[in-house]
């Protein structure tokens, strides 16, 4: 085996199979990395065997320690095989001694109507998880910066007078909360997402919202199993998915991209000094050859290593869905800002 992966790549496990966890993210636990992510099979991206669970000391060797979630054969049972799973994250309570699994989770059968989150425990970091249960965000709660003002605008909003997608009134009406009013009492759309776990221990889930228009992030309880109520929006109207964060000298930095499918599009990139906001947007943080379709990837996670950071992608294979690929990248700093740079 080589000393390098190359982004791009087939990468082989230390059984020399190709690494099968798609859409992943990364728990360091002790001296030991877990990566979890979609199993896919060779002609599908429903999940047909559920979450895959790879251990590695180096971050090069990878062990395939098997499935950490199973799918299930119960007919009508939220994560039956055959339904959409994607985006798996895992973070350690240090209160609890519990492993908490996140993930995006579509009814068998239903499309991507569901728009669900899925929760899972375990007491291992590999596994196996517990399926606790799914649905949809923050039913019956405003997001924290919406006042009495914001309030009223919304309840003011007509979803009969916006039946024409995409028109100008129509993106000002998604800014003031249309979907956030049609989904209240239901709970909010979620989809793309990641987990993150602040310096204080408050862990937060960052997802794709309202029909993939606005990004939420949402509060999770002491014990990371349930939402709080408290979300704030981010880029309302923007149109981004595939969020991965992380946080350098006191700055949240959240890389996400557009929605165009399993094809590339360019990445986008936010900053704050607060998780709550406000968020400002930067230029694709990308450079080099096709930087304008993120090197062919999506953004699925940011890893912490040593003083830095890798970008984690994933290259899609919709044909092939088991032919994936992966796309690790340092990321470097110019002016203060994040940059990532092609390198073979």
């Amino acid at each position: 085996m080589s000393a390098y992966n190359h982004s791009g790549d087939i990468w082989p496990d230390t059984d020399g199979n190709h690494i099968n966890a798609h859409g992943g993210g990364i728990l360091k636990y002790n001296d030991t990395y877990y990566w979890f992510g979609e199993h896919k099979s060779d002609h599908t991206s429903d999940a047909l065997v559920g979450v895959t669970c790879y251990a590695s000391e180096d971050l090069h060797n990878w062990r395939n320690l098997g499935v950490a979630l199973s799918v299930v054969d119960e007919k009508g049972h939220d994560i039956e095989r055959g339904c959409i799973l994607e985006r798996p994250k895992v973070i350690y309570n240090k209160v609890t001694g519990k492993f908490c699994m996140w993930f995006h989770l579509e009814l068998k059968g239903k499309g991507y109507n569901a728009a669900r989150y899925g929760v899972a425990v375990s007491d291992k970091p590999e596994g196996p998880y517990s399926f606790l249960y799914s649905k949809r965000a923050n039913a019956g709660k405003y997001p924290i910066e919406f006042g009495e003002k914001e309030i009223a605008a919304l309840n003011a909003l007509n979803p009969s007078d916006y039946k024409k997608w995409w028109t100008p009134e129509w993106l000002e009406a998604v800014r003031k909360g249309l979907f956030i009013k049609r989904d209240f009492k239901s709970g909010q759309m979620s989809r793309d997402m990641t987990l993150y776990v602040d310096d204080d221990g408050k862990a937060y889930h960052i997802f794709s919202s309202e029909d993939n228009l606005t990004l939420h992030i949402a509060e999770l309880t002491d014990d990371y199993l349930h939402h709080t109520g408290r979300y704030t929006r981010v880029a309302p109207a923007g149109h981004n998915e595939a969020p991965a964060i992380f946080k350098k000298d006191g700055t949240y930095w959240m890389i996400t991209s557009g929605c165009t499918g399993w094809k590339p599009n360019e990445a986008r990139m936010f900053s704050a000094t607060s998780i709550w906001g406000p968020w400002m947007q930067h230029p694709n943080p990308c450079v080099g050859p096709k930087a304008e379709i993120t090197f062919g990837g999506q953004s699925t996670f940011i890893l912490p290593y040593q003083d830095g950071y890798i970008f984690m992608a994933d290259i899609w294979r919709p044909r092939h869905p088991s032919d994936a690929r992966y796309i690790w990248l340092p990321i470097e700093f110019q002016d203060g800002k994040p940059v990532i740079r092609w390198q073979e």
